[in-house]
């Protein structure tokens, strides 16, 4: 059993609020035995094993209710007593919210075991998929032919703008995350971005107090030098720490293997990156297999080189790479993000015939028969099946929360429909909000809801 501690959140921590938190993939780990915590007078019940690391567990958990869901990162205790990677990431969440690009840390509690043992948890935001995640099914997804499929302009375009606004914030803040990598970026299925957290080696800028940083495959050539002399035990001197250069190097590297599908760790290991580093970042776009317009892969591949200078004074700042002519080109997600990344909004294709469109009592009866199809899987705010273009024939059902879609994505997937198979994506809340509805193509539509059944 836990309860708080007796330390109260700062004033930015905010306490959970009901429906507030997002819900995360993972299934429930069968080898652990249910846990209670009980969090700000509540209890809540442990549901699955997020990740485990070195020094703490991720735990996915529910408040009584059922209605609330949060994440729970719990620090191993330290046998001398200092509790010190807890005390360094709560300091740094507390100093660094309010941005909506950074997990949010709703409160923080003492866990007491059946063991007398204590250890300090933090109570985060619960967030979807991960890059790493994404990363992992985009190379799984390859085409027939061997060649590796990278993520759309879209989905790269979306990542690089979210991770720089934070890491903008971050740097306005006098911070360094140091440990930026595909793990570390998740998406918020309710408030449709990408999300940084892990500040378990975060700095003030010009007083690093943490000698190893970064990851092997994404750590900067000047961590890479100063973490192999701190092994050796040369002390550093002064303000000869790394700098906010050492994140722009980690983004330049995801960026680089969201659009090519290409793991890089042993490739900037390779004697060919040492030599010329650019030349195989040419390679690597001249050989995806993704055909993307011209000119934005130019700019994509111009903003990753100037992430990818072994200098660190000479690489770009996240500001400045937020100028980059990269962002002012508008791209569409393709129909692959709209099955990965969650949002309250779900569409729903390969239903509807043409001819049940314009009958106007045959078009209410089917608005009426899937508002109460999809009120089996949560709350429906409205639903939207337009019948002109852009999206005609399609389905848009906007649930209350991310949750309620998910749960209604992951049963309507699979079924059919007059011999048909139900295509079911999400959709930007966003888009849905403009009434910005896109087409599209080769979509088969077919007639009406009663011979919906699954397979």
């Amino acid at each position: 059993m836990a309860h708080c501690g007796s330390s109260e959140p700062s004033a930015k921590v905010q306490a959970p609020r009901p429906g507030s938190m997002k819900p995360s993939q993972g299934s429930v780990d069968q080898s652990m035995k249910p846990v209670l915590f009980e969090i700000f007078g509540e209890l809540w019940t442990v549901q699955s094993r997020l990740g485990q690391g070195v020094s703490a567990s991720v735990y996915r958990v529910s408040s009584g209710r059922a209605t609330t869901t949060a994440a729970v990162k719990e620090f191993q205790a330290d046998t001398q007593g200092g509790d010190y990677g807890y005390r360094k990431e709560r300091s740094v969440l507390e100093d660094i919210q309010g941005h909506k690009n950074i997990v949010t840390l709703y409160g923080v509690f003492t866990n007491h075991s059946g063991t007398g043992v204590a250890t300090r948890c933090l109570l985060l935001e619960l967030l979807d998929v991960s890059v790493s995640d994404l990363l992992v099914r985009g190379n799984s997804d390859t085409q027939g032919d061997g060649l590796q499929q990278g993520h759309s302009m879209w989905l790269v375009q979306h990542c690089a703008r979210d991770v720089l606004e934070a890491l903008s914030f971050l740097y306005r803040e006098g911070y360094v995350h140091a440990d930026l990598k595909p793990r570390n970026i998740l998406w918020s299925a309710d408030d449709e971005c990408f999300k940084l957290i892990d500040f378990g080696l975060s700095f003030k800028a010009g007083n690093q107090d943490v000698k190893y940083i970064q990851t092997d495959g994404y750590r900067a050539p000047e961590a890479e030098l100063q973490n192999s002399l701190a092994q050796a035990g040369v002390e550093l001197e002064g303000d000869s720490g790394c700098t906010a250069a050492v994140d722009m190097w980690s983004l330049g590297i995801i960026l680089l293997e969201m659009f090519s599908g290409v793991k890089l760790k042993e490739t900037v290991r390779s004697q060919k990156w040492k030599e010329n580093s650019a030349a195989v970042v040419d390679h690597l776009f001249a050989s995806n297999s993704v055909m993307c317009p011209a000119i934005p892969v130019y700019h994509l591949r111009d903003l990753i080189k100037s992430m990818l200078l072994n200098d660190p004074k000479q690489r770009c700042t996240a500001d400045a790479a937020l100028l980059s002519p990269f962002f002012s080109i508008p791209f569409a997600p393709h129909i692959e993000d709209l099955v990965l990344l969650p949002t309250p909004v779900l569409r729903l294709l390969n239903l509807i015939d043409d001819s049940h469109l314009h009958n106007e009592e045959e078009y209410e009866d089917i608005l009426e028969d899937m508002k109460e199809e999809c009120q089996k899987y949560g709350s429906v705010v409205s639903l939207l099946i337009p019948k002109d273009h852009p999206g005609k024939g399609q389905v848009f059902v906007e649930y209350a929360n991310s949750g309620d879609s998910k749960e209604a994505q992951r049963l309507l997937t699979g079924r059919t429909f007059d011999g048909k198979f139900v295509v079911a994506t999400f959709y930007p809340l966003s888009a849905y909000k403009r009434e910005k509805l896109w087409n599209v193509p080769g979509t088969v539509l077919v007639p009406p809801w009663s011979r919906f059944q699954a397979i």
